[in-house]
């Protein structure tokens, strides 16, 4: 799904970005629900960003990448948690692109988040390239997620990975090794 976010967005450029796990549903210009197998998320673009909000029969998560007043969390590059009964793992990367290669990569990734079922993107004012992008899926019984986020006037583009699934216990893992 692609809309047009009728709002200026805030997060003006990637070192802007913080990363945060656990917070409450933060108000969204746009959300999407998805249900993969037993899993429901919610995307939701923020004027600031994005954050996803994941229910499973193991409980909940929520994940948010954006500019939040007051955090002292800049996105990382890689962290991997427990929570609850499940395993987080999120990892980031940013890209400086030409402009012209901003503009085709833009312009990719809009064509293949908007084309899919489980994908919202949202375009920002003033730039057809200025936008946030989330897309999911469920693979292998876990649920992953990806994200972009476009800064055109820096040639900029910040996308992360995150993957959930459940914990597999130790003594299991050794049973189905043998």
């Amino acid at each position: 799904m692609l809309t047009t976010l009728t709002t200026a967005y805030t997060d003006t450029s990637a070192a802007d970005l913080a990363w945060a796990l656990g917070r409450e549903p933060l108000p969204a210009l746009a959300c999407l629900d998805v249900e993969l197998t037993d899993a429901k998320l919610q995307l939701r673009l923020l004027g600031a960003s994005h954050q996803v909000l994941l229910e499973e029969e193991g409980g909940s998560c929520s994940e948010t990448v954006a500019c939040i007043p007051g955090s002292s969390t800049p996105l990382p590059l890689g962290v991997a948690k427990r929570v609850g009964d499940w395993e987080y793992e999120f990892a980031a990367r940013v890209e400086v692109l030409t402009p012209g290669s901003f503009a085709g990569r833009a312009q990719e990734l809009l064509a293949l988040v908007s084309d899919h079922p489980h994908g919202l993107a949202g375009v920002f004012p003033g730039s057809p390239h200025a936008f946030t992008a989330l897309l999911a899926q469920r693979h292998e019984g876990q649920v992953h997620w990806r994200t972009w986020h476009a800064y055109p006037q820096d040639g900029q583009l910040v996308a992360t990975r995150t993957r959930v699934g459940v914990r597999t216990p130790a003594a299991q893992l050794s049973r189905s090794a043998g």
